[in-house]
Parts: structure tokens; sequence; C-alpha cells
């Protein structure tokens, strides 16, 4: 799929609708082509075909008219999303004003450039975005060339004290280097009393002893970022929970989060709920969903399209504990989500999940459903081998439930072939022997009629116990051979 394709099919309705009125603004004697190349990419299923769409529009004449049409539709597109979203994000504001700056300036109109150089200034400042700073300071002394009400040098000292406070950030650079070392070679945080905090404090103290550099909201979203890859890595959920609800409750409490940083507020509730989940408390997970879900709405739901698929997700992994069912029906409502269907990780996880859930609750010819429909998705084709592999395994787990013994078989044998040398690697010993069980066992019946299998089962349950990670596993076979066995 071309960029162009790309771009159309992402459209949500308000753009569609704005790209709409601003190809409007002009009129045209004849038929407007670029709307008809426009509507035809939109609604058109999968690649579209350069060649049909060419010939439909330009009968018997060559390319060259087509190709202009082609870029005058994307150029239009970009006009148009820029206007749409010129005061969406102050970053692109402050680019827009640079970009007004230079225009009036190269018209030699420079009390018009003064103007929007000074409002890219105050932007750039009010982010802490040195790098634009550094810019602007060098418009304004190269503007004191033409102009004699600018004086160069408090604009070369402003830009001095820039370059210093660009140092000082390497600074945090360094420090949070410090911090990720000590973190990583810390011994685990799970304790009674976590000790996690006096460490970061500690590692600040000694580091920085600028007490305004400290307080930086910069630093602490900096070291919020470092300190929590950290932990994910090392699966410490229990000190991140604790970490997140202390660090979040600060950064209300000090009115950090504002519209530059309303991602990283969103990022932040997603972490909580999710590592709450994984500490087994589901109510406050799905209370904190619901405070990412009011939170989405802020700043004119400026990032709702993209937490979405976060939030159904917090509802459907605490929902698959406490109320499989209704887990079940909120992905039933997002298969035909036209954003998460554009999307193909999101629309591979609504797939792998209902055959996942459906599994659980021993709907297991709806399970295979799911699963087939998984394989002819684009995100199954372009999915990580080793996940490939997993899914895999749990279908045939599925049709071992259903006595479809023939194609689990056949299945079987492809499986073996497929991924024979993951099947040889010693971190996927699990399911190795998982299918050496299901191939020597030809039907579902107790496993006390083969007490040497039941031996065999027994030792693997005790091995996965001690060694699976139960993050890597899709349907847990720990618990299923368990059943077996009762």
């Amino acid at each position: 799929m071309d960029h162009l394709q790309l771009l159309i099919k992402g459209l949500n309705k308000e753009q569609i609708r704005f790209y709409k009125l601003f190809a409007g603004r002009t009129q045209h004697p004849s038929g407007r082509k670029d709307i008809t190349l426009f509507d035809a990419l939109r609604k058109q299923k999968g690649e579209v075909g350069d060649i049909d769409l060419h010939k439909k529009l330009y009968p018997g004449t060559e390319k060259n008219a087509w190709y202009r049409l082609r870029n005058r539709l994307l150029s239009d597109l970009n006009k148009a999303l820029t206007v749409l979203h010129y005061e969406d994000d102050d970053f692109i504001q402050t680019c827009n004003m640079l970009g007004l700056y230079r225009y009036f300036s190269s018209r030699n109109q420079l009390q018009e450039a003064k103007y929007y150089l000074r409002r890219a200034e105050r932007a750039a400042h009010s982010m802490e975005n040195f790098e634009l700073l550094d810019i602007i300071y060098g418009e304004y002394i190269r503007l004191s060339h033409e102009s004699l009400n600018i004086d160069p040098e408090s604009y070369i000292e402003k830009r001095r004290q820039n370059r210093k406070q660009q140092e000082e950030l390497r600074a945090i650079d360094d420090l949070l280097a410090v911090v990720t070392y000590r973190l990583k070679t810390t011994q685990n945080f799970s304790t009674d009393k976590n000790p996690l905090l006096d460490l970061l404090k500690k590692s600040t103290d000694d580091f920085i002893k600028d007490r305004d550099l400290k307080n930086s909201p910069f630093l602490r979203f900096r070291i919020y970022q470092s300190v929590i890859q950290v932990l994910l890595q090392k699966h410490e959920y229990r000190s991140m929970e604790q970490y997140l609800l202390r660090t979040f409750k600060e950064f209300e409490r000090d009115n950090l989060f504002n519209r530059n940083n309303h991602d990283t507020k969103l990022q932040m509730l997603t972490y909580i709920v999710n590592t709450l989940f994984k500490n087994r408390k589901i109510k406050p997970s799905l209370q904190w969903a619901e405070r990412l879900k009011i939170a989405m709405e802020e700043h004119h739901q400026m990032l709702q399209d993209k937490y979405m698929f976060f939030y159904y997700n917090a509802l459907v992994i605490n929902y698959s504990i406490i109320d499989p069912i209704k887990a079940i029906e909120i992905l039933e409502d997002l298969k035909d989500n036209l954003k998460i269907k554009a999307n193909s990780f999101y629309h591979l996880f609504v797939y792998l999940n209902l055959a996942v859930l459906r599994f659980d609750v021993k709907e297991f010819k709806e399970s295979i459903k799911n699963f087939t429909r998984l394989y002819l998705l684009d995100g199954y084709k372009t999915a990580d081998r080793a996940l490939r592999f997993k899914i895999t395994i749990c279908e045939l787990i599925t049709r071992f439930e259903l006595q479809q013994y023939d194609v689990l078989e056949y299945k079987m044998a492809q499986v073996k072939k497929d991924f024979k040398d993951l099947l040889a690697e010693d971190q996927y010993y699990s399911e190795r022997e998982l299918l050496a069980i299901m191939k020597s066992l030809p039907d579902n019946f107790p496993l006390r009629k083969y007490p040497i299998m039941q031996k065999r089962v027994v030792s693997l349950i005790d091995w996965m116990r001690k060694n699976n990670d139960t993050d890597s596993v899709i349907i847990n076979y720990q618990n299923w051979l368990t059943e077996k066995l009762k």
C-alpha cells in the first residue's frame, strides 16, 4: 500500500470532512478528479491498482496527468491536515510560527517577521525546547543585520544561557545513565520496605547539586521514563505499582501535566492499569481504566485515537478474569471497529484474545473459527515468528479438545517442519513436550488409563511451575494439563 492510500485510509471522519471543505475552496469548471480519486482510494479494500484508476480517470492519455493528479491530491491533503491540526500541539504551532517568520522575512516585512519570531520564542521557552530556542536566537541575531531595533548582544547572551541549559540537560542524561545502572545492579525491590525511591533521591543528590535543576519537570519526566523501562525489563511489577502511584500523585500535586506532556500522562495511566492487573488487583485496575478514559477526553480528545486500544485492552484483560463473557462481548464489538482494523497489530490482538477466551469458556468450535480468521490477517503474517509458533500450538490444543485427530496429525507434522529450529531450542521445551504428549495420546480419555504418559505430564507440569514465565504464554499449558490429570 503506497503512502497516499495509507494516508487516506488512516483519516478519521473529522479529517475527511475538513479535507472536502478545504478542497472545495476553489472552483473547477469540470468534474473534480482529485475528489474522485480521494473517494476511490478511501473506499477501496486492499491495494488499489494504479492502472485501473488511471484508465478510469484518464482514458487513453499518458501517465503524466495521472501523476500530477496524485501529487496534487497529496499536497492538498498535507495542507488540509496542517491547517486542521495547526494548534493541536505546541511544537507544531511553534514550527508554523517559524515558517511564517521565514515567509515575511524573505519579503523584507520585518515587523511581521519579528512578531512571529517572538511568538515562536515564547512557545519554545514554555516547552523547554532548547534546540528550537537555539534556532530562534540564531534568527534574531541574523535579523539584527537588517533591523536597528534588535540588539544582537542580548540574543547572543540568551543563546549562551540556552547552551548552558543544554549542557545541564546532558548532565541529566548522565544522571539517568547512573540511575539506570544502579537500578539494574540493585537486588530485587519486592520487599516490604521498597528502597527504590530512596535510591533515586540519593543518585540525584550525588550527581546534581543545582536545586532548580533537581526540581525541573523535564528532569522528573526523564527519570520516570528511565525507571519504568528498568522495572519493566526486570518484571518488578510490585515496585512498579508503588513507584507509578506515588509519582503520578506527585506530578498531579505539582501541576506538571499539561497539553505538551499529555501523552506521558496517558502513558502513566496505562502503565498503572496494566501493573495493577499484573498484581491481581482487578477492581483498582478497572477504576484506573476509567480514569484513563476520562483523561483521554482532555485537550479536545487530542490523543483519544492513540489510547483507545489501550483502554479497551484494560477492560478485556480484567474482565477475562472476573467475567469472560463480558470480555468476549467487548472484543466482538471491537472486531468491526474501523480504527482497530486500521492497525494490523490491534486487529491481531482482538482475534487472538477472542480465540483464547472462547477456549477458556469451552467454546472450542468458536475458538477454532477465530484462529482460522487470525491466520488471514496482515498482522499475523508480519508477526514475530515465535508468536506465530505459540499461536499454532494453541490451535493444536483446541483441535485436541475437539478430537479432530486427523487434522491434528496433519498440522503437527506441518508445525514440526515449519518451526523445526524453534522446537530444538531449550526455551521451547514445554511446547516440544506438549506436542509429544498430544501425539502419544490419540484420544481425549482420562490420563489414568496411560500411567506412563500420566507421569510424563506430571513431570512437565512440575517443570513449568519452576521455569515458565506466565507473561510468555497464550493459553496456560500448566492449567490445561492439570485439568487433564483430573
